[in-house]
């Protein structure tokens, strides 16, 4: 154990089997656990009989409490950072304490492990050379739609993670923006109750339409085409300001001028969402 050091430790999504020894032997040496849940986290050291002092390091405390532990890392004390699963700082508490470690020319490690990415991307059974980790889809309609429009020609396998009560909205903003792609959804990673769905977005939606679920979802979104219209040009953009100002729908916009141009209407339909137009607008 060097000390001063900081190491990033990945630990189990659900199944406790799931570490390795190398983090088993950095958690019982270190000389504090920052742990994004230190009650979660407990169930996990009592497990393997680790008795290292736990401190919390959850993300409304993260800026606040990285300087503190930055000053303990300074004199001395090695400390493991660890989140409720998988790996630290892959949209969990961590990187403002591993940034300010760096800058303070403190030694950081990877005690690597478990990705729930990964893990999903391993049996989805989509392309995998390439993909795009986009984080947790936004929580409001109008946000989520402008987050997937974000995406529509993205050319790897997207990957988002999602909290599964709010799947069904998820799936239909999905569908509306994107249409009826190929997706994966990955439920319970490495737990009792894991699932893995794999189908078009119609399909999915249709399934879960009266099955309730709880728990986190990895969701994975099969890779978009290039698309027929780059951006809006400013013909098009001026077009669409203008119908928009004599009242006109986005969905009555990207029909007229689908006509007019010859564009498909999905392409006249981002345009105007890309300008700022909200599907709540629209309808």
């Amino acid at each position: 154990m060097k000390p001063g050091t900081l190491y990033v430790v990945a630990t189990p999504l659900g199944n406790l089997e799931d570490i390795t020894l190398r983090a088993l032997r950095v958690l019982k040496e270190v000389g504090l656990i920052a742990a994004e849940d230190t009650r979660h986290s407990r169930k996990l050291l009592t497990h393997y009989g680790i008795s290292t002092p736990l401190t919390s390091y959850y993300d409304q405390i993260e800026r606040r409490k990285a300087p503190q532990l930055l000053e303990e890392l300074k004199h001395g004390k090695s400390i493991a950072l660890i989140s409720d699963a998988g790996t630290p700082g892959i949209a969990d508490p961590g990187f403002h304490l591993v940034r300010a470690a760096i800058d303070a020319g403190i030694t950081v490690e990877a005690v690597p492990g478990p990705s729930a990415v990964a893990a999903a991307l391993s049996v989805a059974g989509l392309a995998t050379g390439r993909f795009a980790f986009e984080g947790f889809v936004p929580a409001r309609h109008g946000a989520r739609c402008k987050f997937f429009v974000a995406l529509a020609h993205e050319p790897r396998t997207i990957v988002v993670y999602e909290a599964a009560r709010r799947l069904p909205e998820c799936l239909a903003a999905l569908h509306e923006t994107l249409g009826d792609r190929q997706i994966v959804i990955v439920r319970e990673l490495t737990k009792m109750f894991e699932e893995i769905l794999r189908g078009t977005v119609g399909e999915m939606a249709a399934l879960l339409r009266n099955r309730p679920l709880q728990g986190e979802v990895t969701l994975l979104i099969a890779a978009g085409e290039a698309p027929a219209v780059t951006a809006p040009s400013e013909d098009l953009t001026t077009a669409i300001e203008r119908l928009r100002g004599a009242g006109m729908s986005l969905k009555e916009i990207a029909r007229s001028l689908s006509k007019e141009r010859g564009l498909s209407r999905r392409a006249v339909y981002q345009a105007g969402l890309a300008l700022g137009h909200t599907p709540d607008e629209a309808s």
